[in-house]
């Protein structure tokens, strides 16, 4: 018979080992990546494949030499923290009055802007990139930031609204009494104390920003397209190059990997955000 303690030990080893194994399954095909990405296109294409092989950087050095990966990278950061700061300018109001003023149509209102993200990006395809011709916009990093702000909206709008939810409205009646306007009460007090849960939020829509790429492969084509469009021309009639592909893919992803891995106790925080009384 175990004790009481040895079985929460036991429970607590078990538990340990699944999320390891859940984290191991998660990570191993950016791990298969990187080291795809290392290899030289004959080990690459391989079978079965090989685990030891002798390192290489020469997909990297290819790469420098036939695109300005550091024009695309910066077009992404551009693009993806204009647009995620856009988005919770508009969001956070929004969700402030839908959290401490809610009405009948509240809830409607919010299912009807999530509705919106089933709708399938290229049914609309056609008439943004007439508008975006008409307005001189493609190929702009404009175009972007205002079709990444508007499609990633309502889950900002969702996430901020459920934060807010949590924070008592006895908290803004006491700024109010103190003489506070609604701009006050947003920056000063609400702003404030779910700076967590806003946190998380912008992280959220930095990733989706990030990755999209139905949206800059079809409105950009050199001087605005982002790391998903380099990554893309890397997809060539003659075949994929599996090494070259890996290696770009990997410069692609590396930035917010890191943004992500820096950001991760106010993932957390956001995560399990909630107020206390």
């Amino acid at each position: 018979m175990l004790t009481l303690k040895q079985s929460r030990r036991l429970q607590s080893l078990i538990i340990g080992a699944l999320a390891w194994a859940i984290a191991a399954v998660i990570f191993f095909p950016i791990f298969w990546m990187v080291l795809t990405s290392l290899k030289t296109e004959i080990d690459a294409f391989a079978t079965p494949p090989q685990f030891i092989f002798t390192p290489t950087l020469e997909n990297y050095l290819h790469i420098n030499e036939r695109s300005d990966y550091f024009a695309f990278a910066w077009n992404s950061v551009l693009i993806s923290f204009s647009a995620t700061l856009l988005g919770m300018l508009l969001a956070v109001p929004a969700a402030y009055s839908m959290a401490f003023f809610e009405t009948r149509h509240t809830k409607r209102t919010l299912l009807w802007m999530l509705s919106t993200k089933m709708l399938p990006p290229v049914g609309v395809l056609v008439p943004v990139y007439l508008l975006a011709k008409q307005f001189g916009l493609l190929d702009s990093r404009l175009v972007l930031i205002i079709i990444y702000t508007l499609i990633n909206l309502p889950i900002l709008v969702w996430m901020v609204y459920t934060y807010f939810k949590d924070i008592p409205a006895e908290v803004l009646e006491a700024a109010r009494l103190d003489g506070a306007s609604t701009g006050q009460e947003i920056v000063r007090v609400l702003l404030p104390i779910a700076r967590g849960g806003l946190a998380s939020t912008m992280l959220l829509s930095l990733i989706l920003c990030w990755n999209e790429a139905f949206w800059s492969l079809n409105l950009t084509s050199s001087a605005a397209a982002p790391l998903t469009a380099l990554v893309a021309s890397y997809s060539s009639p003659e075949g994929l190059f599996w090494a070259k592909l890996s290696a770009v893919s990997t410069l692609a992803c590396a930035p917010i990997l890191i943004f992500g891995w820096i950001s991760q106790k106010q993932l957390v925080r956001g995560l399990s955000f909630g107020a206390v009384k």
